[in-house]
């Protein structure tokens, strides 16, 4: 039986299904809500088979210049069991291709890379895609565990510099109101610049805040009323997943990074998460830092794409090198960002 797409126009029916489906944050209304504010449009499906629900997905779809027409992609997504996993992905591509005429359907699901969903999606006709958005190589955190099993997966420095944080006078808690994500910002700025990474317009950053509410709790490291170092997550009923985080020099001097990662995966916790996502894996300074907290990485399935139209040979050839020309103008943008701050801070 071929299950029926339903639209779902109810956010607190869409986010319970989420949750049932044990789905990831990147799922949840407020998350799309986000996304259809800076680009994309949304359309969020049930997939029934008579009275019960078997699946579902939030669709983000990209207008692409004619012949294309549209990119549809679902982050983290679509949400089901094994068993009715061919059945939903060819309800779901044939709903893209006909709802909103794409060339491309494109998912990243939140499954591991050696589980029964990768045979399932591989027999849906779904072809793996060097087009990736979000890193399959990622550190999972199995909230269930006790204090003394996390740390013991730590290296010993880790455990050492979390101990001496939270010995410290510097209070970590939930960032609470408008004023409090400003100091986010510039310290995510202030890491950007360090680090060398680009990121969004401030407004996307404060529509995410607005947009998902508790489903998107910042945890934050405060001297006083200053604030040192973040850790801003998305949480659905199951999962929290790192969105982004930073920390100020005088952070940096007091290793307070170490203290607010730990906060912040017990604050997750308490709220009733069984999964950490650290949000991918890169070589680089930022991700040697994540792999301090764990012996392990975990793999997941990746990114996979169902062919949609007769243009997707053009399609596939032309996004890698879009893509290319996009990150570098963003290079070229942060790089004369940075030199106006410099500028403004030696006035």
């Amino acid at each position: 039986m071929i299950p029926a797409v339903v639209p779902c126009t109810d956010r607190a029916l869409w986010d319970e299904h989420v949750d049932r489906f044990q789905g990831h944050p990147q799922q949840l209304w407020g998350w799309g809500e986000t996304k259809a504010m800076h680009g994309w449009s949304v359309d969020r499906v049930l997939l029934n088979e008579g009275d019960t629900t078997i699946g579902c997905a939030q669709l983000l779809i990209r207008r692409l210049p004619f012949p294309f027409r549209a990119l549809v992609y679902i982050p983290r997504g679509p949400m089901c069991a094994v068993e009715d996993t061919p059945a939903v992905l060819s309800s779901l591509a044939d709903h893209a291709a006909t709802r909103h005429r794409g060339v491309v359907l494109s998912i990243e699901p939140d499954w591991d890379q050696d589980s029964p969903y990768a045979a399932a999606v591989s027999g849906a006709g779904f072809r793996e895609s060097a087009n990736t958005v979000l890193i399959p190589r990622t550190l999972i955190l199995d909230l269930t565990r006790s204090d003394d099993e996390l740390m013991a997966e730590m290296s010993k420095s880790t455990r050492a510099n979390i101990r001496k944080a939270m010995r410290s006078d510097v209070e970590f808690r939930k960032v609470k109101n408008d004023s409090e994500l400003e100091q986010v910002l510039a310290i995510y700025h202030e890491t950007a610049e360090r680090a060398g990474f680009g990121i969004h317009e401030d407004q996307y950053y404060r529509d995410i805040f607005r947009n998902m509410g508790d489903g998107s709790p910042i945890i934050g490291a405060f001297d006083g009323e200053q604030m040192l170092a973040f850790v801003w997550l998305a949480r659905s009923g199951s999962t929290a997943f790192e969105l982004y985080g930073g920390v100020s020099a005088e952070g940096q001097k007091q290793r307070v990074n170490y203290g607010v990662k730990w906060a912040a995966l017990q604050a997750m916790r308490e709220d009733g998460c069984s999964r950490y996502d650290f949000n991918g894996l890169l070589n680089d300074g930022i991700s040697d830092f994540k792999k301090q907290f764990a012996k392990h990485e975990n793999m997941l399935l990746g990114t996979w794409e169902k062919p949609l139209s007769p243009f997707y040979p053009a399609y596939a050839k032309a996004m890698p090198l879009a893509r290319k020309s996009l990150q570098t103008a963003r290079r070229l943008v942060k790089t004369a960002s940075g030199r106006a701050r410099t500028v403004l801070r030696r006035g």
